[in-house]
C-alpha cells in the first residue's frame, strides 16, 4: 500500500509540474484583469505554503482559496484576522469566520472579509498643451480604496467528500480623475466598480491514507466597466493534492506530520503556474512552512511557522520579493 501510495504521489508531481507552454512562453501575460487585490494572500500560512490550498482541509480561511474545505472543519466557531504588508506600502487585511452548527447537519457557515489601504497616491493627467515642458499635469492626491465581503457555504456529502461556493460583492474605489477631452478640455470620470463575483470548489479524500484532491474556481463574475475600460475579475482555476508523507513511513503520527501539498493554477492574466508547499507539524503546537511557485520572477519562494496552543493559533509568513524587498504576513486564529 505505501509502494502503491508512493507511485501515486510520484505521478502527481509529473503530471502538473510538466510544463504546457514552450519556455519562450512561461512568462506571457494572457489577458488584462482588474481588481487584483482579489488574487493577493493575506493568509499567513497560505502565503508560506505558496498559495496551495485547493486540496487541504481548512478553516474558515477556506473561503479565500476552497470553500468546499471550510466544511471538513470540526470547529463550532473558527474565526481568523490577517495582516499583510504588501509592495509600495500597500496594506491588506482579511477576516474570516465561520459556524458549523447542530454538529454539521446543516454544514458550515461562513463570512470573508477584504480590504485594501493603498495609502497617499498623487494623480497625474497628460498635459494636453503639445508645448507643456513637464507632458503631465497634477490632479491632487487620489483617496483610493478596495473592499469585498462574502457569505459562504461548505457542507461534506460524505466523509470523503464535499462541496462549497461563496458569493462575493466587490467594490474598488481608485478616485476622481480628469481625463483629456480637447486641446483645451477635459471631463471628470469615477473610477468606483461594484461586481458580484462567485466561488465554488470541492474537495475529495481518496481514502488511500491522507491523501486529497480539491478543485476551485474563484472571482467568476460579470466584466466591469471604469471611465474608459472594461476588465475581467482575475478568474481562477484551481487543482490541487495533499498528503501526510508520514503515512508513508513507521513514524508516530500523533507527534509527527510532513504534509506536502501541490497545486496547479490557471489564471486569466497568467501562465499556468504550479506551486508546492511542505509543512512540519511537531506535537500540533509547532509549525514549520516553506513554499515555491513556479513561472514568476519576484515572488517565488516563501518560508514561515506558525504556533498554536488552546485553540489559538499565530502564523508567519515572509516572501522575499525581488526588488520590493520583502512581505511579511500575520495571521492569528481562534478554533473552537
Amino acid at each position: 500500500m505505501k509502494k502503491y501510495a508512493f507511485e501515486l504521489i510520484v505521478a502527481l508531481v509529473l503530471a502538473v509540474g510538466l510544463p504546457s507552454n514552450a519556455p519562450a512562453q512561461d512568462r506571457e501575460k494572457l489577458a488584462q484583469t482588474g481588481l487584483q487585490f482579489l488574487s493577493v494572500i493575506s493568509d499567513a500560512r497560505a502565503a508560506a505554503l505558496a498559495g496551495t490550498m485547493t486540496g487541504l482541509e481548512s478553516n474558515s480561511s477556506a473561503l479565500f482559496f476552497n470553500p468546499a474545505a471550510m466544511g471538513f472543519t470540526s470547529s463550532f466557531v473558527d474565526a481568523t484576522f490577517s495582516l499583510n504588508e504588501w509592495i509600495a506600502d500597500i496594506n491588506h487585511s482579511t477576516v474570516s469566520l465561520s459556524l458549523r452548527p447542530a454538529g454539521g447537519e446543516y454544514g458550515v457557515f461562513g463570512l470573508s472579509v477584504q480590504t485594501v489601504d493603498y495609502g497617499e497616491i498623487l494623480g497625474t493627467i497628460v498635459d494636453p498643451d503639445p508645448n507643456s515642458k513637464l507632458g503631465y499635469i497634477d490632479t491632487g492626491n487620489l483617496s483610493a480604496s478596495a473592499f469585498a465581503i462574502g457569505l459562504g457555504y461548505g457542507r461534506m456529502l460524505s466523509d470523503r467528500f464535499g462541496v462549497g461556493g461563496q458569493i462575493k460583492w466587490v467594490r474598488q474605489d481608485l478616485g476622481n480623475n480628469l481625463i483629456p477631452v480637447t486641446d483645451s478640455t477635459t471631463t471628470k470620470a469615477d473610477n468606483e466598480v461594484k461586481v458580484l463575483a462567485f466561488d465554488f470548489g470541492t474537495l475529495y479524500k481518496t481514502g488511500l491514507k491522507s491523501l486529497a484532491f480539491g478543485f476551485s474556481v474563484r472571482n467568476f463574475s460579470e466584466e466591469i466597466e471604469y471611465a474608459q475600460e472594461s476588465f475581467q475579475l482575475p478568474l481562477v482555476f484551481s487543482l490541487g493534492a495533499s498528503m501526510n508523507l508520514v503515512d508513508l513511513t513507521s513514524f508516530n503520527s500523533k507527534d509527527h506530520a510532513v504534509l506536502l501539498s501541490i497545486q496547479a493554477t490557471n489564471e486569466r492574466s497568467h501562465a499556468e503556474q504550479v506551486s508546492f508547499g511542505l509543512e512540519y507539524k511537531f506535537l500540533s503546537v509547532l509549525s514549520l512552512r516553506g513554499g515555491f511557485v513556479t513561472k514568476n520572477d519576484e515572488e517565488d519562494v516563501a518560508f514561515g511557522f506558525g504556533l498554536s496552543r488552546f485553540g489559538l493559533q499565530v502564523d508567519y509568513a515572509y516572501t522575499p520579493f525581488g526588488i520590493f524587498d520583502e512581505v511579511q504576513r500575520v495571521t492569528a486564529r481562534f478554533s473552537k
